[in-house]
């Protein structure tokens, strides 16, 4: 809804708006931001300059110490957005600067220098982001159930039902996001209990990331007002399927979707370019999965097996084709390709810079995509897929991390930070989260090993 800073003040006085969140994210997305005051024209301006100061120790994930110097978000216009549910209010997606230079740990400002290089290549890249969620309440013991005591089918994807019982929350949603202009089109009950997909429509990736930001924050804020939790955790609960953040994407050259090709032989609708893009994606998956797919739990929804439903409706292996949700690399129709292994922990921003850092490899070197795949995976045992030379995602976050550390086309495009590659410091960061995870004793294993020893 952004445009010159006069538009946006003038839209700002026609709402009303006295407040504005400055706001950015860490490596984890988590989104930190100040309340700013803007009642005056010289306010606004000023934040527009100046921006809004952080200490970025005390932030998150974002490259600091508690001796460096304070961060400074630089609001971009173009993302600005009004806050539906608080008419006085607005949000401003950031980038982080220090003394005046752009951030390097800053995870948009990483994603618009990757979009920058592919410009220079003469590509636009476009996503549509599928994030699927959860609603759910907690016991007094902590433990968590799904927030509808009446969603107990086993299969209760699209269940109608299930879409009245919350037709109040999804539809605030919707309408929000219309309002917004972001072209909400379909909301619709997934394959778990209480799981919830609501979708709009693509746009340029930068745009796509900031609206994910905001959309996350939104439902997470709507659910707390109505007594619920919202979580775009992976994989919440050990029996039912995970949440996604599938990614749809293309390339494009102004109003030309360069992936577009009716006549392809394949019968895809995909071009040459579509193709590399492709085998770019195939040969990386191992290491950007480090990104896409971020935490300990993320491994736990990218598994062999199935749910209660049936599928995991997250393939691990390594593969393309059709209109296939076995395949990690599906393509829905003609001219875009849908990665379905991308998951609601990932930050928006990082994701999308490793996915296309990839796929711009696969076009610069000219790597084969290889024959569309239209089998059902599931249906085929691990030993026979390894014989025809596929290869699976890594099976846990620290075997993953190795690959992300091993692969240079990553290691240049998410750059470097002050004294290290953003890769290393990921890498660091995400190995520390593992340990964490790994030192503790589950109920899992005092069931398994307690009197067996």
């Amino acid at each position: 809804m952004g445009g010159t800073a006069d538009a946006v003040w003038q839209d700002m006085q026609e709402r009303g708006i006295e407040f504005v969140f400055a706001q950015f994210v860490d490596m984890y997305a988590r989104p930190s931001a100040k309340l700013v005051p803007v009642g005056s024209r010289e306010a606004f301006d000023g934040l527009l300059s100046d921006g809004a100061g952080f200490a970025g120790f005390a932030a998150g994930e974002i490259g600091q110490v508690p001796a460096d110097p304070d961060i400074a978000a630089i609001p971009d216009l173009a993302s600005y957005t009004p806050v539906p549910w608080q008419p006085n209010l607005a949000r401003f997606a950031c980038d982080v600067t220090v003394e005046g230079e752009e951030w390097p740990y800053c995870p948009r400002t990483i994603l618009r220098r990757v979009l920058a290089q592919a410009k220079e290549r003469g590509f636009e890249f476009r996503m549509g982001l599928e994030l699927e969620y959860f609603l759910v309440t907690m016991r007094d013991d902590g433990s968590i159930e799904i927030a509808d005591r009446y969603d107990t089918l086993d299969k209760p994807c699209y269940d109608m039902a299930g879409l009245t019982r919350r037709y109040d929350f999804l539809t605030t949603v919707s309408r929000y996001c219309n309002e917004l202009g972001w072209g909400n089109y379909a909301n619709d009950h997934e394959d778990a209990n209480g799981q919830f997909e609501q979708n709009f429509t693509y746009d340029d990736a930068l745009v796509s990331c900031d609206r994910a930001i905001f959309f996350r924050y939104m439902v997470h804020t709507l659910a707390e007002r109505n007594g619920m939790i919202a979580t775009f955790m992976p994989k919440p609960f050990t029996h039912l399927t995970g949440n996604g953040c599938h990614f749809h994407m293309s390339l494009w050259d102004g109003d030309t979707n360069l992936f577009l090709d009716e006549g392809d032989p394949r019968g895809l609708g995909l071009s040459e370019t579509a193709y590399r893009f492709i085998g770019g994606l195939k040969a990386h998956a191992r290491a950007y999965s480090g990104v896409t797919a971020p935490t300990v739990n993320s491994y736990k929804r990218l598994k062999m097996g199935s749910t209660t439903s049936g599928a995991t409706w997250s393939p691990v292996w390594i593969s393309y084709g059709y209109n296939n949700r076995t395949q990690m690399l599906r393509i829905p129709g003609p001219g875009r390709i849908e990665d379905r292994t991308i998951d609601g922990s990932c930050n928006p921003y990082l994701a999308a810079a490793a996915v296309l850092a990839a796929g711009l490899d696969g076009i610069e070197n000219g790597l084969d995509a290889g024959e569309p795949n239209s089998e059902n995976l599931y249906t085929i045992a691990e030993a026979e897929l390894r014989g025809r030379g596929l290869q699976s995602l890594p099976a846990n976050l620290l075997e993953e991390i190795g690959e992300l550390e091993s692969c240079d086309v990553l290691r240049s495009a998410l750059g470097r930070g002050r004294d290290e590659d953003y890769v290393d410091y990921f890498g660091r960061v995400k190995r520390e989260e593992w340990f964490r995870y790994h030192e503790q004793v589950t109920p899992w294993e005092i069931r398994e090993y307690l009197t067996r020893f």
